[in-house]
């Protein structure tokens, strides 16, 4: 939907050329210079930033005119400063949403060189009117010339700024593209998504100068709150090689959510047979224990195909998190992954897993779990990283929501993180299928050998032989077959029924939803 423009002209000719003026100089920007910077620097300014994100023609900006103008003595018009922040609404895949988009090219995007109702105004209408909200954050944060300009100072902190209501009732996004410091960092963190530009963009509380300043510490920008740094702490979600890389995830992530905590997730029209079962998947989990195996492979041909966009990749890495689609339907989707640290739940894994399902409940989005779980991360360095906290919060967390949610158990699940599969009280209903290959207990066989036994093994002829043998013992008493006789588990499915079965589940947990929602208590 372009915006119109039309002739000045008519009765109120000359208010009507003044606000021509006014909006042609707000589109001006920072002007030619700083415009051209920033093109040097190979990256868009914010309107073109919003051109590529939405859909062609569709964005209408509101406020257009704000800024600080001058005027002569006679109070007649000169000349008019936009402020910094773009905002309107627009539209993703044919969805509205609102945008907001900082713009660097004028005082380098600070936050407190700008109108902050103006922003603000974005966030409350999206979250009024009920629409996603994407913020576009390119901010060098406060500026302390601002106390000159005001003459005092204020105390931190935006009471009109609906955040946490915000998150409990629409998607929000964040996209970091430049150095995005205090408020900005928080624009960025305060999402349901968020990603960042390579090597473009930073998140830190503070950049470099007050560091030096506070700690006498020298350091670069990025080696501060690059996406390097940020692959270990998970203050960001993903990371993308360019901006059109950044917008393309917001626009695959906003595709798998419903427009408001209230609606339902959309299906899309699917032509990958809900019955395909691929042969591989029989010998996806090798037969030796002490081999991994690859995670992504599995998801990939469980899920429609191509669906799957992974939130997280390179932190937690031990469980996989994101979105997928089962039939047309969007799911949540977590697997363990033995490839880092054996699978098991480190803090940095439990705080994936707690926010998937935050995510979940807020937006009634199901959730599948193809489970590996050996157990917590064990060892001096977890423990001082208060790993057990980390499997408490993602305890207390699964058992609040109330979304459909299936397990399937390929390998492992032991201790208290193998527990965690899966809600297990009422009135969620622990619904959950094994693969041959599944093993559970309290502690994994092998180490509660070592344990058990250690004194028979040390003096057995042949140690090693006599750790198989007894090993070998407990697995055939492990086996899930022995579980299923007792109905402790819901079935032991051959791995190509995996897919036909959840793409017949999906469709009863979307009428659940259809009949429950929003009866689900949103979480941000």
């Amino acid at each position: 939907m372009k915006q119109q423009e039309f002739p000045p002209d008519g009765e109120w000719a000359e208010e009507l050329q003044e606000l021509a003026a006014r909006r042609q100089q707000s589109r001006a920007m920072g002007g030619e210079d700083a415009l051209a910077r920033m093109k040097s620097m190979g990256r868009m300014n914010a309107r073109e930033r919003l051109d590529v994100l939405l859909d062609d023609g569709s964005f209408r900006e509101m406020g257009r005119i704000a800024g600080k103008a001058s005027y002569d003595a006679q109070g007649r018009f000169i000349a008019q400063s936009p402020v910094n922040a773009i905002i309107g609404t627009g539209r993703v895949g044919g969805r509205k949403v609102v945008a907001s988009a900082d713009d660097y090219s004028l005082r380098a995007g600070s936050s407190e060189a700008t109108i902050s109702d103006k922003w603000i105004y974005a966030e409350r209408m999206a979250m009024t009117m009920r629409l996603p909200l994407i913020r576009l954050v390119d901010t060098a944060g406060g500026s302390v010339k601002l106390l000159e300009q005001q003459g005092s100072s204020k105390i931190p902190g935006y009471p009109n700024w609906p955040v946490v209501e915000l998150l409990r009732t629409v998607p929000v996004v964040g996209v970091a593209l430049g150095s995005c410091a205090g408020l900005g960092a928080m624009k960025v963190l305060l999402t349901h998504f968020s990603v960042m530009v390579r090597d473009q963009a930073q998140v830190f509380a503070a950049g470099p100068p007050v560091v030096k300043q506070a700690y006498g510490i020298e350091i670069e920008k990025n080696e501060l709150g690059g996406y390097q740094v940020h692959r270990r702490s998970a203050l960001v979600h993903n990371e993308a090689t360019s901006e059109e890389d950044a917008f393309e995830q917001v626009r695959r992530f906003l595709s798998y959510l419903p427009q408001h905590a209230a609606a339902l997730p959309r299906r899309e029209a699917c032509s990958d047979d809900p019955d395909r079962a691929d042969d591989w998947l029989k010998n996806a989990i090798p037969k030796d224990r002490r081999r991994v195996f690859d995670a992504r492979r599995i998801i990939a041909s469980i899920v429609d195909a191509g669906s799957f966009f992974e939130i997280g990749r390179y932190q937690g890495g031990s469980i996989i998190t994101g979105l997928a689609r089962l039939d047309g339907y969007p799911i949540a989707l977590m697997c363990g992954d033995p490839r880092v640290a054996g699978g098991a739940m480190t803090l940095a894994a439990a705080w994936k897993v707690e926010r998937l399902a935050k995510l979940c409940d807020t937006f009634g989005l199901p959730v599948v779990n193809l489970v590996d779980q050996p157990g917590n991360a064990t060892g001096p360095e977890a423990e001082l990283a208060g790993t057990l906290l980390g499997a408490v919060r993602v305890m207390t967390t699964i058992e609040t929501i109330r979304v459909p949610w299936v397990s399937i158990i390929m390998r492992r699940a032991f201790g208290m993180a193998g527990g965690l599969h899966a809600p297990k009280f009422f009135p969620q209903l622990n619904h959950r299928f094994a693969w041959p290959s599944a093993r559970w207990g309290s502690i994994p066989i092998e180490g509660g050998v070592a344990a058990a036994y250690r004194a028979e093994i040390a003096q057995a002829e042949n140690p090693a032989a006599r750790r198989d043998e007894i090993e070998a013992y407990y697995h055939r008493l492990a086996s899930p077959f022995r579980t299923a006789e007792k109905f402790g588990i819901l079935d032991v499915i051959d791995p190509r029924e995996t897919r036909s079965i959840l793409c017949d589940w999906i469709e009863d947990a979307y009428e659940v939803l259809q009949a429950t929602r929003p009866a689900g208590r949103a979480q941000p």
